[in-house]
């Protein structure tokens, strides 16, 4: 009997990878979490949102938090109406989505472990991101 505390991990996951060969399945790895696409449209001289809260809710972060950080990237004003983020200015599907990466990629996903399972703490004045999955607390920049 192996146990796994004699494997090395590399020599596990060779072995993991040999037994998929064998039965032609192909394991998903990080599969788990996929970053919400914001949807958005064009009226007039504004940008309108239309799924932002359902986006906030599966970042687990505050409306007003992303908002902010919105506002900010893409220099422009706005409202959250219901489960809409109205953005004053005209700007791209694409563009948004972008600024939605960066915000995921420095507010959401742990520096440490790489989960998206994190909140955001505010103790003092200093923003902290705190890992659900590891533990780790990590400071981040203020929105």
């Amino acid at each position: 009997m192996i146990y796994m505390s004699k494997l090395s991990i590399s020599s596990y996951d060779a072995m993991l990878d040999r037994v998929y060969s064998s039965v032609n399945v192909k394991p998903e790895r990080h599969t788990r979490y996929e970053i919400p696409k914001l949807i958005s449209y064009n009226e007039g001289g504004k940008t309108i949102i239309t799924n932002f809260k359902q986006a906030c809710e599966k970042l687990n972060r505050k409306p007003e938090e992303l908002a902010k950080f919105l506002y900010k990237e893409l220099g422009a004003g706005g409202n959250i109406d219901n489960e809409r983020l109205i953005l004053t200015g005209r700007f791209e599907n694409e563009q948004i989505n972008t600024v939605l990466n960066l915000y995921y990629k420095r507010y959401v996903i742990c520096p440490v472990c790489g989960t998206p399972d994190t909140t955001l703490i505010k103790q003092k004045k200093i923003v902290y991101m705190k890992c659900l999955a590891c533990g780790a607390e990590s400071p981040v920049p203020e929105v």
